[in-house]
């Protein structure tokens, strides 16, 4: 009977792997943590909860009352992470550690997104309809970011952590800061997904550092000014 189970259980096991592929996948390639499908499919709570919500997106489809939402908090619970079985969410997501999360009913999100803690989409009011936002392909968003309403989110893009993002985010670049600014990556396309969060463009600093180069180069006209106003005055004495 044991020995049974246990087959049941290694079948069971090797159904999941074979549908979530996609989303095992990213577990190895975004963390490097990761090491054997065995301990993603049982440790990693980001999976367990797309999982449950391929399963509760169905129950919502199928217009089931109660049980798709009761199912979605008890897998808060359980994982920390919050997503309404409204939600389209694409093949190939990954959501780091998760704790806090939390993916609003009429949020969309692409393939390849990846979410770390504390990210929220969510939305900005009481409005019916879309509300929340929807993400296009190989994003990556920092951990506790957030992005609020009916906005859309442009593929290849990088959202520092912490950003508050609350307009539209064209394609191919990065958003940092309260309100989320837009740093350009001169069209550049990100042939792969980054994680690395420490060479972040600073909109506001690099403002402020143009803003100093043209005050110099005031500086520097006024002088010259200065010194031929001179010149002339010392002329005219003479």
């Amino acid at each position: 009977m044991t020995f049974f189970l246990l087959l049941l259980f290694i079948g069971f096991l090797a159904l999941l792997a074979g549908y979530f592929r996609p989303e095992i996948d990213a577990c190895f390639e975004r963390d490097p943590a990761a090491t054997n499908t065995v301990e993603v499919l049982l440790s990693y709570s980001g999976l367990h909860s797309l999982m449950w919500h391929h399963l509760n997106r169905q129950l919502y489809l199928w217009r089931i009352p109660i049980l798709p939402r009761f199912i979605s908090q008890w897998v808060r619970f359980f994982t920390g992470i919050e997503i309404h079985p409204g939600a389209v969410v694409g093949r190939g997501c990954f959501i780091d550690h998760g704790m806090g999360v939390v993916i609003g009913e009429t949020a969309v999100l692409g393939k390849n997104v990846t979410l770390y803690q504390g990210v929220t989409l969510g939305g900005t009011g009481k409005e019916k309809g879309k509300r929340h936002p929807t993400l296009g392909d190989n994003i990556v968003i920092g951990a506790g970011a957030k992005i609020l309403g009916n906005i859309r989110i442009g593929n290849n893009v990088l959202i520092g952590a912490n950003a508050v993002v609350v307009r539209d985010v064209p394609p191919n670049s990065t958003v940092v800061g309260i309100p989320g600014r837009v740093s350009h990556r001169q069209g550049r396309r990100l042939s792969t997904i980054t994680l690395d969060h420490s060479g972040l463009p600073d909109p506001l600093a690099q403002s402020l550092e143009q803003l100093q180069r043209h005050m110099e180069h005031l500086e520097e006209e006024l002088e010259k000014w200065r010194q031929k106003t001179g010149e002339k005055k010392d002329l005219e004495e003479e």
